[in-house]
């Protein structure tokens, strides 16, 4: 593969596997570490995908390979939660910039979500991948897909229901009424 056809690849899929496996991993130092891995493993082992057209593919399951690989080993870099509360503390202009995000609420509710469900979700809602692309991803069944995105709806909307009571009116989630007659009040 020349450098052209691989900074061409980086171009078109980095931001997609970031959000992915920003959404896995939970921290950007993680995240960032996982593209790179995916990177570094299309630039020596992807020439030997046969097909071009499924490298999108190949990316988000060796993503989620490394990604559940480094689990197993516990071998990832410290969390957020694990470093000392000075260095918890993110920059201001970050916390502002975050703040003022209109998904905020949702990727707050989508972090609360089951690991197990939340990476379906993410390949589903935010990288628009089909059923059959999240079970090539995953390596599961496209019927535990299915299953998983019902469940991890459910997770989801419990969990965005939860924020709504606890922002009080001014939140920005709306529920949606549960019959017409609610509708109409």
């Amino acid at each position: 593969m020349t450098n052209e056809a691989f900074t061409h690849l980086v171009d078109a899929h980095y931001a997609a596997l970031y959000r992915f496996a920003l959404s896995l991993a939970r921290n950007s130092t993680d995240a960032c570490d996982l593209v790179q891995q995916t990177f570094y493993i299309w630039a020596t082992k992807g020439e030997a995908l046969r097909d071009g057209t499924k490298a999108k593919s190949w990316l988000f399951t060796t993503l989620y390979r490394e990604f559940l690989r480094g689990r197993r080993r516990d071998a990832r870099a410290t969390s957020l939660e694990d470093l000392p509360p000075g260095e918890k503390d993110i920059a201001a202009e970050e916390v502002d910039r975050v703040a003022k995000l209109d998904a905020a609420t949702v990727m707050t509710a989508l972090q609360s979500v089951d690991e197990v469900f939340r990476a379906p979700l993410t390949l589903f809602y935010l990288e628009e991948l089909s059923y059959i692309e999240i079970a090539d991803a995953l390596e599961v069944p496209i019927g535990t897909v299915m299953s998983r995105l019902s469940r991890g709806k459910a997770q989801l909307r419990a969990a965005l229901v939860a924020a709504e009571r606890g922002s009080g009116e001014n939140g920005k989630v709306v529920a949606f009424p549960a019959n017409k007659e609610a509708k109409r009040a």
